[in-house]
């Protein structure tokens, strides 16, 4: 049964505290708020000083972004609920005045911790620095919120990898968040770096190792305010708002599809059989919402969490999106491409590094010495070895295969009005994948790399031109090939019969 009150009513007159505003989910959460909870009262952001840039120069950056648009055109008025608090995660008390800090915990009702570093790669010290002593930092100025109805902490449903069976409840981390803190505080650099991968085993990276730390922490407030975990898998391109297939970023997903669409990875390491758990950023930002409005309205005084994950609610295999990713990248082809797009996944280790090597390295060191001998800058080892590094971390993903458990986030549509479930839709059964990643390699072309629309038409010119480029290289390749074994059959024979 639906609470007695709409989530635009429950937003009425209500101030919002958010961190990592000008993130991928930050944006989409801002923008959201502002157009389908209209009668919000204030919408604070933690944002970064930059050099040169004040509040308004940081809060017009942000509004630059394509996904304002709407919002611009239709109620311009609305911006003025945004209210920049000049800080920063990695700074002591967030690098917040205690006049922001009073006006924070004086007004906020509603608090979005969304800020974290996604990088995989991350040295462990910058890690926990960013993602679990920020969040300690968030936490900290939360204890002082005088009218805190919900504090909701964005996770990911990848904080415990070793896990293929993953349920809606808290894991404890390996070590204890405060001891982790202090260690990585007080040793040097040499001997942190020496002892890392032993410090995060079983965890593949220091992004996983520091969420599921920083879980462990939020889980030490229960019981002081009302808190909700929300855990999204992979958070890819809009399925319908703000714009559809909007995205502003080359991680996960998004890297390869341009890498892959610029003929620059040919080859990936992926069982295409498992499961690709994404889900679009508009249904992850909606079921945020929609989460802290339920736990705003029922104050539980235990956790809640919510793994935002696709799960079987629309089952999609890797090999499914990457058969429906290469008919539509010649619709929408990258007007600057290294080769015509090719190549596929495998699920064999030893075919993948022959084929890293025959269609990534060695073209490489042939581009390099052309250039070399042309007299012009080398680039193309340093970028496949750069390229090869991001598919490396990136394919423990796609050869390993969870299973999450989503009936909390596979209930929130039955808990709402809908109404509400009309606007914050967050229904994964309804995604047609096809047209979905059809609108996904559009926006990223448009939006990411910067592709104007109008420029199709030459882009297709080229992607043309080098298809058959790579059809008379293929068959060129095939006839060196025959006429190399031929050779060294007839001298083989010669010597028999000599």
């Amino acid at each position: 049964m639906a609470p007695p009150i709409s989530i635009p009513e429950y937003y009425t007159n209500k101030t919002i505290f958010i961190t990592g505003s000008s993130g991928f989910m930050g944006k989409v959460l801002i923008e959201k708020l502002l157009r389908d909870c209209p009668d919000i009262k204030k919408i604070y952001m933690l944002m970064r000083p930059k050099k040169g840039h004040g509040s308004k120069e940081r809060l017009d950056d942000l509004l630059a972004f394509r996904i304002f648009d709407r919002l611009k055109a239709e109620h311009p008025e609305r911006f003025q609920k945004l209210h920049v608090i000049p800080g920063d995660i990695l700074l002591e008390n967030l690098g917040i005045t205690a006049e922001d800090r009073k006006v924070i915990q004086d007004e906020t009702q509603i608090i979005f911790h969304c800020a974290a570093c996604v990088r995989f790669d991350m040295f462990l010290r910058d890690a926990v620095k960013m993602n679990t002593l920020g969040t300690k930092m968030v936490l900290e100025l939360t204890e002082g919120v005088k009218n805190l109805e919900v504090f909701v902490h964005v996770s990911t449903s990848y904080c415990r990898c070793e896990m293929e069976l993953f349920e809606e409840k808290l894991y404890p981390s390996k070590h204890r968040p405060h001891h982790v803190m202090q260690t990585v505080d007080w040793m040097d650099d040499d001997l942190l770096k020496h002892l890392q991968p032993k410090i995060i085993e079983p965890q593949p990276n220091t992004y996983a190792y520091t969420k599921s730390l920083t879980e462990d922490l939020v889980s030490q407030y229960e019981g002081k305010f009302p808190i909700a975990i929300a855990r999204p898998s992979i958070v890819t391109a809009a399925y319908k708002e703000p714009l559809p297939g909007w995205v502003d970023n080359l991680n996960g997903p998004t890297g390869l599809l341009v890498g892959a669409g610029k003929g620059v990875i040919r080859t990936m390491h992926c069982n295409d059989s498992y499961r690709a758990d994404v889900v679009p950023v508009d249904i992850a930002v909606n079921a945020c919402i929609v989460l802290s409005y339920l736990t705003g309205i029922e104050q539980p005084k235990e956790l809640k969490i919510c793994n935002i994950t696709l799960s079987e609610l629309n089952p999609l295999t890797w090999g499914q999106a990457l058969d429906m990713g290469r008919v539509h990248v010649h619709e929408f082809p990258f007007s600057i491409c290294l080769w015509y797009p090719g190549g596929s996944a495998k699920s064999s280790w030893i075919q993948h590094q022959l084929a890293l090597f025959f269609t990534h390295l060695l073209p490489a060191y042939f581009v390099d010495l052309l250039l070399f001998l042309m007299g012009q800058k080398t680039f193309m080892i340093k970028m496949q070895k750069r390229i090869n590094y991001g598919l490396e971390v990136l394919q423990y993903y796609t050869t390993k295969e969870w299973y999450f458990v989503n009936d909390n986030f596979a209930a929130l549509k039955d808990q709402i009005s809908n109404q509400d479930n009309n606007v914050f839709y967050t229904d994964l059964r309804a995604i047609n994948w096809n047209k979905y990643i059809r609108n996904y390699i559009r926006g990223a072309r448009e939006y990411v790399v910067k592709e104007d629309p109008s420029t199709l038409p030459q882009a297709r010119r080229l992607h043309k031109q080098l298809y058959y480029l790579d059809k008379t290289v293929q068959v060129m390749l095939g006839l060196l090939i025959t006429y190399i074994v031929y050779y060294y059959i007839n001298m083989f024979f010669s010597v028999i019969n000599a």
